[in-house]
């Protein structure tokens, strides 16, 4: 039997990049934008660094990766094709990365409250994983529109623990790019990194308190955040 050692702790999760690799239908819709508009597509790799700021920054940065005019980007008609593109493609491609599952239900199963938080918007979230048959896992899936500020502020993260009645001092964020890490600090709350994901700028220098290669070490470097925290408790006297 599992202990149940995690009652109490809430672990938020960023989406895209961290828990589901999803970079090849983003860029997809990206792509078939910017060939609509006469434009040469992106190339698929390459492109990995462009996501992470929602569909509005990708549009721009693959207009400016294909020399065009960024106000091209910006036309709202523009964007409303990319988000009907992209629900029809959202899980053409997108899988969990290896050992999402079976660490989600091991920290469940140690009595752990899990949550996504993320700058996807909360309905294309809920799409995309209950495709992929991830949504059973969480709490609460909450994107920008559910919350007052979007990452990298804190208060998208401490208003996602807070909804499902978690206690901040008592969460950790684990993401792949800077404003997961950046949501965490200045929530004041731990963070684990990722190095699978998609940032142009490298793990090390954002400064996570644990940084993993692999989603199957995400257990252990909770265990240690965990540990600190008692022992910090501990010495304070608390």
């Amino acid at each position: 039997m599992i202990e149940r050692d995690l009652e109490g702790w809430t672990l938020a999760f960023d989406l895209d990049g961290t828990l589901v690799e999803t970079h090849e239908d983003l860029v997809g819709t990206l792509n078939r934008m910017l060939v609509s508009k006469g434009l040469p597509p992106a190339p698929m790799e390459g492109a990995r660094d462009l996501i992470g700021g929602g569909a509005r920054a990708l549009l721009v940065h693959g207009f400016e990766l294909a020399g065009a005019p960024v106000e091209q980007a910006q036309d709202p008609a523009l964007f409303d094709a990319f988000i009907a593109d992209y629900i029809d493609h959202i899980a053409d491609h997108s899988q969990p990365f290896d050992g999402v599952v079976g660490t989600l239900e091991t920290l469940s199963q140690r009595g752990a409250t899990l949550i996504i938080v993320t700058n996807k918007r909360s309905d294309l979230s809920e799409l995309l994983l209950g495709k992929i048959d991830l949504t059973r896992h969480f709490a609460a899936i909450v994107g920008p529109d559910r919350v007052s500020a979007r990452k990298p502020s804190g208060a998208h993260l401490v208003e996602a623990v807070k909804s499902v009645g978690g206690d901040p001092a008592r969460a950790i964020m684990v993401g792949d790019a800077a404003p997961d890490i950046g949501c965490a600090k200045d929530a004041g709350i731990p963070s684990i990194g990722v190095t699978f994901g998609y940032t142009p700028v490298p793990m090390e220098d954002l400064e996570p308190d644990v940084i993993v290669d692999a989603f199957e070490d995400i257990e252990e470097a909770v265990d240690m955040i965990v540990v600190d925290h008692y022992v910090a408790r501990a010495l304070a006297g608390v």
